[in-house]
């Protein structure tokens, strides 16, 4: 099956690789080609566009930062009469709404739109742990599943479209509340002069402890936020589509709404593509 993915950001290289990997010729395009270039050493086929990506292509993977930029790549009249006849694999952040909203489009122009965002960063990529959530009919799911199988661990159905873009956001709003109230906790405990591996050794034994504590515990006691594996603007964009997609709802979230403060401050103070868990400079201050 020939592949074309589109965006090869943090997740979209190590994807890109793993695809290559399971043998199926890819086609890549990214906004900043250089981001894309060394997949082509790899054996990939790098375009210059998305129309010329989307010519190369049966099935297209969309790993792009938000819904305004699948828009924008996409549904424009440049590459729209590409659309009928190929099949598309949205496996980025955006809100249920926007996927439904996307897949009406292209299901217009004659393709097949499929969500399947997913849980996991680079390590879980080249591990092959990463979590995929399929969106969409038992149909596509059951034609797609081998498909996603080379990507990580066996493809979940979550329901239909819009169904797997909300377990997203709530898995990520996780992400968001996690990290804030580990920093609000580590910045009592060194400012009040509690030994950093008391406070650990306790909360590994409890109840309270994630393993996303331990994994984040060395970038907040160096405030080294580099070489991201999420970036801030990425989780300030995701708490904001949870907001929207509670308050349609009718759900109060407001330590989500805090958080969401604490990530725009952080974004203010020049912590954008740096890693989110950057917002403990904020929370500490």
């Amino acid at each position: 099956m020939k592949v074309s993915l589109l965006g090869t950001g943090l997740m979209g290289f190590p994807l890109a690789r793993r695809i290559l990997k399971a043998g199926h010729p890819l086609t890549v395009y990214n906004r900043t080609q250089a981001k894309a270039r060394p997949l082509v050493k790899m054996g990939a086929t790098l375009a210059a566009s998305p129309r010329e990506a989307l010519r190369c292509a049966d099935l297209v993977v969309l790993m792009l930062s938000d819904a305004a930029v699948i828009r924008k790549l996409l549904l424009g009249a440049p590459v729209r009469e590409l659309l009928r006849g190929r099949s598309f694999i949205q496996m980025g952040t955006i809100g249920p709404d926007e996927s439904k909203a996307v897949a009406a489009q292209i299901k217009k122009q004659g393709g097949d739109y499929m969500e399947c965002p997913v849980l996991g960063s680079i390590a879980e990529i080249r591990n092959g742990k990463l979590i995929l959530m399929f969106g969409g009919s038992e149909t596509r799911f059951r034609h797609h599943r081998e498909f996603l199988k080379c990507l990580g661990r066996p493809p979940i159905r979550v329901g239909p479209i819009g169904a797997a873009a909300t377990l997203k956001l709530a898995l990520n709003q996780l992400i968001a509340s996690h990290i804030v109230g580990f920093s609000q906790s580590l910045a009592l405990i060194q400012k009040s002069g509690v030994e950093v591996s008391l406070f650990m050794a306790i909360l590994k034994q409890s109840a309270l402890y994630a393993p996303m504590f331990e994994k984040k515990l060395p970038r907040l006691l160096k405030r080294d936020y580099g070489n991201p594996n999420f970036s801030t603007r990425n989780m300030l964009k995701d708490v904001r589509l949870f907001l929207a997609a509670a308050q349609a709802k009718g759900i109060n979230a407001p330590v989500l709404a805090a958080a969401r403060n604490l990530l725009a401050s952080t974004l203010r103070a020049g912590l954008t593509d740096v890693d989110y868990s950057a917002v403990y400079e904020v929370v500490r201050g």
